[in-house]
């Protein structure tokens, strides 16, 4: 997903996404007082769609450069305010708008690599950086002075000639600086500057303490035989990542970011699997040398009087100010009205595992270590399916350029052409540039594949440059994955998995592409949180579609086409196994939730490692789903979505549930209207994916579908209700 140029609720409310380039008002507003920025990120990239020339930065760049741009930054918000004339749109709000470049250049590039391709170095001046992104951000949103321009600008709407896109840019930029405490005392504003401070400094330790987490406690082996069912390349790379780690001799298994370990399924030795899992459910809950259970708890209590202060009864309320969904009591009444059907699932589906342990001889019930691997010996059965036969049909670069980037040329008229003259900040880093439908130039995109030490987990997308007409620039994007790198020489295969990952992701560059906005701060990806992921998912639906299924999946040695027969059953084993793959999602989303809704006395009153374990323990529980069975994807001592940035997903996890509605509402819609054509990927372009943050969403679906959206797809694609016949 789109990551916002500083890592601070306060600063993306109103400058996600700003640049500036020479000229313009700001520019000329007390010119002299502003100081020129030196080094390389003083200026535009000079390399095609200005994209980052990774050869001419170095890590002792970041922090000149940072404190230059926040001065910069400084100054030009200072000429903002001592301008002596009357503020209207374009030298308050426009001028906003285009602060910042030199600030916007350099965090851009950096949050990029400290997520992709970390190092020491860049971990300890993320360190050191963030609090001091999150002070500057405030003296710019918590600025009285400022605010007394915007606001006159805002009170003064009715009388002005502006565009949909102008008026939406000025209520953003109001009430972004009302949410930062603009409307506040100024003892409270002070109070909310000095919490958003300790939330940077904390939710930052809290995001390298998950990393470390995971990255420094795998799970050290003695012996060959106690990784029995794995691959002898995954018994080999277990050996090296062991010797790596001091342990020459022995065998180690990395662990990933969710709860569940990817390799619990092939491992027959039940406990080699137990010892997997828990080593990850209890990664950072004090059991091993990681604890961040003080840090969620602090982090739990200054959300809560951050709220309190703006008069909110609870985080969440507080949170979700500018989302779809608007208010928490929403996003709960859409969740729990799936946990009855949900938690029936899991106990049926734990049932036919139990069985199916008795069959293999076991003398035991199932356990969320024993879950996956007898979930998919049930599949087989039923369904026939082999992972390991299915992944020879996606080869990785096939999937890409005959599968994503055919389908966007079907749906959009898109073209992709492979370049090499671009610098990458990993030899692994593909470029492609995208050519639009009439054949210009669309944007440049950067492919990043593989798993790595230096990367965090997950998949996600985010933009170099951001698509914005007031700077004639086009988009630059990446999409960042975690694939499993095959050893040198193999052919790259890939998990059915990885392959709906590579469609959801370039879902989200499509958002990012197709952005035709005048203003960053509402281009492309600059949605609700629970908007951005809906083009994504829905860009997965291709993934199987017939027409597009031909032209990449073809097995690696042979080149046949992928039977249709082993389509057809991961299309049936899609609704098998529903109760952990959705379960653990909902559980995580209504736990995210119930931190969010804490009170200050109830946040205050978790002030002890213990009594962070009991709270998670009791939300959970009180959810009603079978929890000990299937726990949330990520426990909150290693939830990152929710806990390793000011804001991030907090009160917004229920954002994949939401968009999933979104998502297979359209999908219907596309298939009732003749699946992959021009005209429906046009109309799509045209009421969606081009829109960015310009208007309502409820409207922008109603453009597109004609109606609001259903959930019932959504239930019936999970299995939780009966698709009619």
């Amino acid at each position: 997903m789109k990551a916002h140029i500083l890592a601070t609720a306060a600063v993306a409310a109103l400058l996600a996404g700003c640049t500036t380039t020479p000229g313009g008002e700001v520019e000329t507003m007390a010119q002299a007082s502003i100081p020129e920025g030196t080094g390389y990120f003083a200026s535009d990239s000079t390399l095609p769609f200005k994209a980052p020339d990774f050869t001419k930065i170095t890590e002792d760049d970041y922090v000149p450069a940072f404190d230059q741009g926040m001065a910069i930054h400084s100054a030009e918000i200072q000429a903002i305010i001592d301008n002596p004339e009357a503020p209207t749109f374009e030298n308050t709000i426009v001028a906003l708008e285009k602060s910042g470049q030199m600030l916007n250049r350099v965090a851009t590039v950096f949050f990029a690599l400290t997520g992709s391709n970390t190092t020491d170095r860049l971990d300890a001046i993320n360190t050191e950086i963030s609090p001091k992104l999150t002070a500057h951000g405030d003296s710019i949103t918590l600025n009285p002075a400022l605010f007394a321009r915007v606001k006159a600008v805002y009170d003064n709407r009715a009388a002005m000639s502006m565009t949909r896109e102008d008026a939406k840019l000025l209520e953003d930029t109001y009430e972004g600086m009302v949410h930062a405490g603009a409307l506040l005392t100024d003892a409270q504003r002070e109070r909310v500057k000095a919490i958003n401070t300790e939330l940077s400094e904390v939710t930052t330790e809290f995001g390298l303490a998950a990393r470390s987490a995971m990255a420094d406690q795998p799970l050290i082996v003695d012996t060959k035989a106690e990784l029995a069912g794995l691959s002898e390349a995954d018994i080999k790379a277990a050996a090296d990542l062991a010797t790596e780690k001091g342990h020459p001799g022995k065998f180690a298994i990395a662990l990933q970011n969710t709860t569940q370990q990817p390799l619990l399924p092939t491992l027959t030795n039940r406990a080699t699997r137990e010892k997997l899992f828990q080593l990850s459910f209890h990664r950072a809950d004090g059991q091993r040398a990681k604890d961040t259970r003080m840090m969620v708890a602090k982090i739990a209590k200054l959300r809560a009087e951050k709220a309190a202060l703006f008069g909110e009864p609870d985080w969440a309320t507080y949170a979700m100010w500018d989302r779809m969904a608007e208010k928490p009591k929403t996003a709960l009444d859409f969740m729990e009205q799936m946990v009855p059907a949900l938690a029936a699932t899991q106990r049926r589906e734990a049932e036919v595992l139990n069985a199916a342990i008795k069959k293999d001889g076991g003398n035991y019930t199932v356990k969320p270590w024993d879950w996956y691997r007898y979930a998919n010996k049930v599949k087989a059965e039923r369904y026939s399916l082999d992972e390991d036969a299915m992944s020879e049909y996606f080869q990785m670069d096939k999937v890409l350029e005959d599968g994503v980037f055919y389908a966007a040329g079907k749906l959009y008229g898109l073209r992709f052409e492979r370049r090499t003259d671009l610098p990458v900040y990993h030899p692994d880093v593909w470029t492609y540039t995208v050519f639009d439908r009439d054949g210009s130039e669309l944007g440049v995109f950067y492919f990043d594949p593989f798993q790595r030490p230096s990367k965090r987990g997950g998949a996600w997308m985010s933009n170099f440059v951001d698509q914005s007409k007031l700077w004639n620039n086009k988009p630059v994007i990446y999409n960042v994955l975690n694939i499993p790198k095959a050893p040198e020489g193999e052919v790259q295969l890939v998990s059915f998995d990885n392959v709906n990952t590579m469609f959801h992701e370039f879902g989200h560059a499509l958002h990012g592409f197709f952005a035709s906005q005048m203003y960053p701060s509402l281009s492309g990806t600059a949605t609700a949180r629970d908007f951005v992921e809906y083009p994504s998912q829905v860009n997965e639906v291709w993934a199987t579609y017939p027409e597009v299924l031909a032209n990449y999946a073809k097995h690696y040695k042979t080149g046949a086409p992928i039977p249709q027969s082993m389509i057809d059953k991961i299309e049936e084993a899609s609704k098998f196994n529903q109760g952990y793959d959705f379960g653990e999602v909902v559980a995580a989303a209504l736990l995210d939730m119930k931190w969010s809704a804490l009170s200050p006395a109830e946040a205050a009153a978790i002030d002890t490692p213990e009594k962070v374990d009991a709270f998670e323990r009791k939300s959970l529980e009180d959810l009603g789903l079978e929890i000990d069975l299937v726990p949330p994807r990520y426990r909150s001592t290693y939830f990152n979505h929710i806990f390793s940035s000011p804001s991030g997903y907090s009160a917004g996890y229920y954002s994949y549930l939401w968009t999933e509605m979104l998502d297979r509402d359209s999908r219907k819609w596309f298939m009732d209207n003749g699946g992959l054509t021009r005209a429906n990927g046009d109309h799509y372009r045209a009421t969606v994916i081009s829109q960015g943050g310009t208007m309502d969403y409820f409207e922008m679906f109603r453009n597109f579908a004609g109606r609001n959206p259903d959930v019932t797809p959504m239930l019936e694609a999970r299995g939780l209700v009966t698709e009619p016949k």
